[in-house]
């Protein structure tokens, strides 16, 4: 069997779509390609001759249908939303990068001061660390845990972040604070928006539970308890996923997100000294360019004498998966411009939503499929 082809732009052939045409001797079609030559019509096969007792045939091929035979809208189960206009389409970020005590009082304090220094520079999103309030580790999570559900008085971690976020008019991912419901407790990001309610409440959905031996081990498990629900809110800044730290590693949760027309996904995260330097820029930068995204990550700075050291490198990364603003290990604020115009022309310049094969894998949004 020979094939071979050569395609021709629609500008020559006074065509709307592009066609390829297609020299080969395999009958029937359906060898080469049996999911799309089974839908060819008597009339594709424009000419044919017979040669050395084998039979030729020239087929014009519609690229546009022959993707159509990929079923891209079947990629995501339910189909893909659109990607929204957002209220706003270019604005700054802020990320407050802080140095963590055992002071929760201090705390909450010092994060409230970077939040207002982050407003001042012109940030319309502020996002905090991932438990910016206490210190990482089993022993403190029940100690410095809040009952957030139980109103501010329970809460002065969050009531701060209402506050500040009313008075500045301005919304907060603001990071997450060991949370105790009933007998458990959790890893929890609330987001505010500018009129101080809560817009949301992300409960960690992957706990950190590693164990590299002579590096590092940690089980969060040991006390926490994961959530059992995706993320994702609409903002004054736009729609945004929720992630925190762990919840990166998995690329379903943001592919989720992105199925759910969110233009950014935001990740309080505390990665450490062993997989830090190897894995939190380069999953940064996969979650954005595998989803034609904007990605936002929050870490506590280093504090060496920790028991728990943070890699820091708070990060912003744009939906080409180009670093856009970053940082050292230091206390820092970071901020940086967001515009979702780029957004648009990264998935105009490669359609990977369009190109998805449907026909050959799916990613089941469970919790909408079942609402």
């Amino acid at each position: 069997m020979r094939i071979g082809a050569v395609c021709l732009p629609s500008s020559l052939l006074g065509a709307t779509t592009k066609l390829c045409f297609v020299r080969t001797t395999a009958w029937p079609l359906s060898s080469l390609l049996p999911n799309y030559w089974s839908s060819l019509t008597p009339r594709t096969i424009i000419a044919h001759s017979s040669k050395s007792r084998r039979t030729e045939f020239i087929i014009a091929v519609s690229l546009s249908s022959m993707a159509s035979t990929f079923s891209p809208e079947k990629a995501r189960v339910p189909p893909a939303l659109p990607l929204s206009t957002p209220p706003i389409t270019k604005f700054k970020i802020g990320l407050c990068q802080l140095k963590v005590t055992e002071d929760k009082k201090r705390n909450i304090l010092h994060a409230r001061t970077a939040i207002e220094e982050a407003a001042e520079k012109g940030a319309k999103l502020v996002v905090l660390p991932e438990i910016w309030n206490s210190p990482y580790s089993n022993d403190s999570f029940p100690v410095y845990a809040e009952d957030i559900d139980a109103g501010f008085d329970a809460s002065p971690s969050t009531a701060m972040l209402s506050d500040v976020a009313r008075l500045l008019n301005i919304t907060i991912v603001g990071g997450s604070v060991p949370e105790r419901s009933g007998d458990k407790l959790y890893n929890t990001c609330c987001v505010f928006g500018p009129d101080g309610k809560v817009k949301a409440k992300h409960r960690k959905i992957h706990l950190f539970d590693i164990d590299i031996p002579g590096k590092i081990t940690f089980k969060e498990s040991k006390t926490l308890t994961a959530g059992e629900t995706p993320t994702i809110v609409d903002t004054d800044v736009g729609r945004i996923g929720i992630g925190i730290c762990y919840d990166i590693r998995f690329q379903e949760l943001a592919m989720l997100y992105a199925a759910r027309g969110a233009h950014l996904i935001c990740y309080p995260g505390a990665f450490n000294m062993t997989t830090g330097p190897l894995h939190w820029e380069l999953l940064q930068r996969a979650r954005a360019v595998d989803n034609q995204i904007y990605v936002a990550t929050c870490s506590p700075a280093r504090d060496a004498g920790a028991g728990y050291v943070a890699w820091g490198h708070s990060t912003l990364i744009g939906p080409f998966g180009e670093v856009l603003a970053t940082t050292e290990h230091d206390e820092a604020i970071i901020i940086a411009e967001i515009d979702y115009s780029q957004t648009e022309l990264r998935r105009t310049n490669l359609p990977l939503e369009k190109q998805r094969r449907g026909d050959l894998y799916q990613l089941v949004d469970v919790q909408k499929l079942n609402s």
